[in-house]
Parts: structure tokens; C-alpha cells; sequence
């Protein structure tokens, strides 16, 4: 069906372009080092044998590409180019100081035979496969315990096939949880950029354990009824910087996690030090930016801004429930603009899945000091379902500078939620119509506070260090 856009919709966007074209004049707070994209060795796929018909199977190609590659390790690194063509391949590994390069013709192409994505190990943060009690299908690109890897290229595609994968989920037909596209374990120095990630059976990009990361300038894209296919799931990882994409899937754009219930709480591994800057896309049944349900190590000092969603089930979205523990604390999200989404803002506090029955109940989670301010909306149809937990109230949320076009009688609903606000329209419910101003600006997260949380001055310049 074809959509119209009213005046107000026009308005919106183009106030959210104004601020993407003065955003874009300031110096990237994500940079890569240029210096890092240049590797003394370079061979091409087709040097071992690959052929980019779309149906010959290359696996054993990259691998032997990769293993080859390996050897210039400690001489600068090296680059693996894929040309043009459509490459076939089932799941393999990446390497330390290693550039894969994509052609902008060069499609890489998931094998459809469940064989070709090798079961292993559920995460220890999981304690058993998202889905599926036991293990897991390993990604299409797969790394672990590696440093400086770049996976980058002049806007080539990595497409997973996934229909297939989608298809045994619904049939409930799978043995293991299915695959991501792109995930990286225990890796430091991660650049992800100027690419398309396409049809991933499961989460498209996925670094956990992960610190020093950077997503810039990729295109994530599935159909809008395709199960639990996330674009970026920063997980228990630190330092990650996610800028300047487009995300179109059938759930989360980008949903941040820290693992899940007793194993998650075990591993201690807690997502921190999030920038998120300049993202575009929507969904029909997830968020636009998510934190959690799997949030149990905890997630702190989350910064994002210049945000735009539309057409979309959720923009705003914190998950968690009883079980979980861990906590989520010092979120500061600003400029945002919305068109047609469902629910402006949402806490959901019974997000229940658990992995097994040895979570402890009464772990409940810290839920505090989230700043929301500098939202605009048009034909959004709730403002905000805000569910804290009983014995568990959810503190210091600040609502400041937020107008929506809501078209519900009922924009507000809360409970077990303490916070303030300041200049929300339509008006927000009881719990947070307390002022921020004058007497509570300090019990509200601060630009400031993030910055001097992170130990800098300059916002991201720990991107910078490395």
C-alpha cells in the first residue's frame, strides 16, 4: 500500500535532515584509523579457487584465503578482496589484522544447508542457545579473540539467505538457535563499514565480549516479518560506537545486551560506553533502540542521538523482568524524530523468558537515571507505556522537551515509575509530572555526566586510542 506523508510528516523529516546536514559537517566521532585500512599483502578470493557463480560453494576457498593470510599476521596484517560475482560459502573464520574487502558487485551469499553453519558452544553469558536449549549455529563470519579486524568495502553485500532459516523457526522444525550473519567474540579493534547486511537467519551483527568497535555507514535490511532478525546487538561489550546506518528488519535495529538471568548475572560482563549517532530505519514488532530483554551483567553509560524512526512497531525500548537482575542505568537519549511509530517510549518489565528454572526470582533489576529529551512525533499512537516492577520501582526517569501528535485517548500509561519532566506534551502521567526544574536537574543524567563517566573530555575520543 502505497503511504502518504501529511505536511506535518514533511516537516518532521526535514527538520530531522537539518539535523544529519549539521551533524555531518562536524568531524566523525567514530573515526578509523586510515593508516589501519592499508595492509601491506593483498590477495583476491579467486587466487584460491573461488568462483563467484552464485551456486559453486567457495567455503573451503576463504577458508584457505584466510589460513594463507594468516602468515602476514605479524607484518602489518593483510587484505582479503572479494570481487565482483556471487559468492557461495558456508560459515568461516576470520584472523587478527585483517581487512575483507567487498567490491561494490561482490554479493557474499549464505549457503542454504544448515550443514555448511557448524553447531557450537551457547555462550557462557547464556548458558544455552537463545532459542533452543543446547548449542548454536555459528555465523556466517566468524571470529574470536581477535585484534584489528576490518570488514569493509565500497558498499558490497553479505546476504544470508536466511527465508530458509525463517522458515524451519516457524515450522519449529530447527535443533539449534539459528545463526547470526557477523559475530565476533572476545575481539578488540572492530571496524564494520560501508556495506549492505542482508537477510540474516538470526541477529545480523553481533560483537560479545567485544571492546573498541565501530559500525559506520552500513545498510542492514530484512523483510519486516522476518523472527528476531536484530541489525546490531552490542553484547556484553564496551566501547562501541554505531553511526550513520540504515536498519530495516523485522525487530530490533539495534538492541543492547549483557546476557541472561543466573548466566548472564555469573559472567559479569556488562555492556558500557555505547555511542549511537545518526540512525535511520523501522521495523514492524521490535524497537528502534532496545536495552535488553538479556541484560542481567548490566548496561551503563549508553549516549545516543540524532535518531529517526519510522513507520514502526516501537522507538524507545528497555526489556527486562523479574529474573533478571543486573541493571541499566545513565542512558542519554536526545533528538529524536518519529513518524507513524506505535509507541513513542516503553519500559516492558515482563519480558520473561527465562533459560531455564534455575533463575533466581527475586533478582530484580536496577532501573535508574535514564534522560529522554528533544523528541518530536506525528500520528504516534501511544506516548508512553512505562512498566516498572512492584517492589522495584524504576528511578530518576526525566522527560524533557518531548511533543507528540499522539492519536490515543490514553497517551500515558505508568506504574512503579519515579522520575520528573519538563515540557512534554500531551502531559505525562503522575509519576513524572514533578519538575525537573529547578530543584531536580542533578537527580537526571547529564551529557556531562557521560562524559566525565568515561573518563574524557571530548565525547568519544576513546575511540581514538587505539
Amino acid at each position: 500500500m502505497k503511504r502518504s506523508f501529511s505536511l506535518v510528516d514533511v516537516l518532521l523529516v526535514l527538520a530531522f535532515c537539518g539535523h544529519i546536514a549539521w551533524t555531518v559537517k562536524a568531524s566523525s566521532q567514530c573515526k578509523q584509523a586510515l593508516s589501519r585500512e592499508i595492509r601491506p599483502h593483498s590477495v583476491a578470493i579467486t587466487e584460491f579457487g573461488a568462483v563467484g557463480d552464485g551456486v559453486t560453494l567457495n567455503t573451503k576457498a576463504f577458508q584457505n584465503a584466510i589460513f594463507y593470510l594468516n602468515s602476514f599476521s605479524d607484518k602489518g596484517g593483510a587484505k582479503l578482496f572479494v570481487p565482483a560475482g556471487r559468492w557461495l560459502t558456508g560459515s568461516f573464520d576470520l584472523i587478527s589484522h585483517l581487512t575483507l574487502w567487498l567490491d561494490k558487485d561482490a554479493v557474499i551469499l549464505g549457503s542454504d544447508n544448515p550443514d555448511d553453519w557448524p553447531v557450537v558452544d551457547p555462550l557462557p553469558s547464556y548458558g544455552r542457545g537463545v532459542e533452543l536449549p543446547g548449542g548454536r549455529h555459528r555465523s556466517l563470519i566468524y571470529g574470536r579473540n581477535l585484534t584489528d579486524v576490518i570488514i569493509t568495502g565500497d558498499n558490497g553485500t553479505i546476504d544470508g539467505q536466511g527465508s530458509v532459516w525463517w522458515n524451519w523457526f516457524k515450522r519449529k522444525t530447527l535443533d539449534y538457535t539459528r545463526p547470526h550473519l557477523v559475530e565476533l567474540m572476545n575481539s578488540t579493534g572492530v571496524v564494520i563499514s560501508n556495506l549492505t547486511f542482508s537477510n540474516s537467519p538470526f541477529w545480523t551483527i553481533h560483537p560479545v565480549y567485544c571492546s573498541h568497535v565501530i559500525v559506520q555507514n552500513v545498510t542492514i535490511l530484512a523483510p519486516l516479518d522476518s523472527p528476531n532478525t536484530d541489525g546490531i546487538n552490542p553484547d556484553s561489550s564496551n566501547d562501541v560506537c554505531i553511526e550513520d546506518c540504515y536498519i530495516s528488519t523485522g525487530d530490533d535495529l539495534i538492541a543492547i545486551k549483557s546476557g541472561w538471568d543466573e548466566y548472564g548475572i555469573s559472567f559479569a560482563r556488562p555492556s558500557t560506553n555505547i555511542i549511537i549517532r545518526r540512525l535511520i530505519g523501522h521495523n514492524r514488532n521490535g524497537s528502534g533502540i532496545a536495552i535488553g530483554s538479556e541484560m542481567s551483567g548490566g548496561v551503563s553509560e549508553v549516549y545516543a542521538e540524532n535518531l529517526y524512526f519510522f513507520d514502526s512497531s516501537t522507538a524507545i525500548t528497555i526489556k527486562t523482568a523479574r529474573g533478571r537482575g543486573g541493571y541499566v542505568r545513565n542512558i542519554y537519549i536526545l533528538n529524536v524524530t518519529l513518524v507513524g511509530v506505535d509507541t513513542a517510549i516503553r519500559f516492558d518489565s515482563t519480558f520473561s523468558p527465562h533459560p531455564d528454572d534455575f533463575y533466581d526470582p527475586n533478582a530484580l533489576p536496577v532501573i535508574e537515571r535514564i534522560t529522554i529529551k528533544d523528541v518530536i512525533g506525528n500520528n504516534i499512537k501511544v506516548a508512553g507505556l512505562l512498566e516498572g516492577i512492584e517492589g522495584d520501582t524504576f528511578h530518576h526517569v526525566c522527560l524533557l522537551n518531548i511533543a507528540l501528535t499522539v492519536t490515543s485517548g490514553s497517551p500515558w500509561n505508568c506504574s512503579y515509575i519515579q522520575g520528573y519532566s519538563a515540557m512534554v506534551s500531551p502531559e505525562t502521567c503522575e509519576p513524572l509530572k514533578e519538575s525537573i526544574y529547578p530543584n531536580h536537574s542533578s537527580d537526571c543524567y547529564h551529557l556531562s555526566n557521560h562524559l566525565r563517566s568515561s573518563g574524557n573530555q571530548n565525547k568519544g575520543s576513546w575511540l581514538h586510542s587505539w
